[in-house]
């Protein structure tokens, strides 16, 4: 009866280790079933969150997308200019005159020779507010130096650091305009032709050590693409951006190489003479 008895008491012992052993795999496997659950579960959350973040992306508009944008822009793309000279002011009640320019655009240079100074005059008296647009459309004519998108970008730095020295800036750029097909002028000269205009030595650095083309270089490619897709700034006839494009309180105004006729249509007086001026460039 002993041995039986032995026998039947190890027989016993192996049943509940293999029972024991068999509940230890189960549990095993319902933590690694569980585990599994998990990770899948934290992959789709994860996956989810990442299509809910392309698809908010995706429905940010061009401007949206820039991270940094100059103080008192308006419109996405214009720099505004009051009777004081100075970037983000305004005239109230007067009339709003927005120029898509670039600074390498000699019809723009033309522009600025022939209006710039009545413009001044306008704006001075409070007879309109001028709103500058740089963009960026003929890097191609600057032997590979960006020339058009360094010098906007330059403006926007002046126009967001040192905004009472913005128009008096605008004015050099355009009175120190390199000829189209050259490299145009090296981020140190524009620093000289800031530095020129009034604008502080350390504001001015920003513009030689390559800060502003840095921080407003993306600004620049979205304000030339906005104003691309713009019905009211391109041409009509071509499709596509012009420079300059001018407009007179949100109406294309094509006529500002007749002499007279800017100062007309903004203050009702004929204005001394003018010489015309070629087609804008594209």
């Amino acid at each position: 009866m002993s041995t039986n008895q032995t026998k039947a008491q190890r027989r016993d012992a192996a049943r509940a280790e293999a029972l024991a052993l068999q509940k230890k795999q189960q549990a095993r496997e319902k933590r690694s079933r569980l585990i599994v659950l998990g990770l899948l579960g934290l992959g789709v959350i994860v996956l989810v969150v990442a299509v809910v973040l392309i698809f908010m992306e995706s429905q940010k508009t061009t401007m949206e997308k820039v991270e940094n944008i100059p103080a008192g822009v308006v419109q996405e793309t214009g720099i505004p200019v009051g009777a004081d000279g100075a970037a983000g002011t305004s005239n109230e009640g007067a009339k709003t005159l927005d120029v898509y320019v670039d600074y390498m655009c000699p019809i723009c240079g033309q522009f600025e020779q022939t209006n710039s100074a009545s413009i001044t005059e306008m704006r001075e008296a409070g007879d309109v507010t001028f709103v500058v647009h740089p963009v960026s459309i003929l890097d191609r004519t600057s032997q590979g130096t960006e020339y058009s998108t360094r010098a906007a970008s330059a403006a926007a730095w002046v126009a967001d650091r040192a905004p009472e020295q913005f128009a008096a800036f605008h004015d050099a750029m355009f009175a120190s305009q390199p000829e189209e097909n050259t490299a145009g002028l090296s981020d140190e000269q524009i620093a000289q032709v800031a530095e020129q205009a009034g604008v502080p030595a350390d504001v001015a650095a920003g513009i030689t050590e390559g800060d502003a083309t840095d921080t407003y270089r993306e600004w620049v490619e979205a304000s030339t693409k906005v104003a691309s897709e713009d019905p009211d700034v391109v041409n009509p006839e071509t499709g596509q951006l012009g420079t300059p494009s001018v407009l007179l309180d949100g109406e294309r105004f094509t006529d500002w190489q007749t002499p007279g006729a800017l100062t007309q249509a903004i203050t009702g007086e004929a204005a001394g003479s003018e010489e015309p001026s070629p087609s804008p460039s594209e």
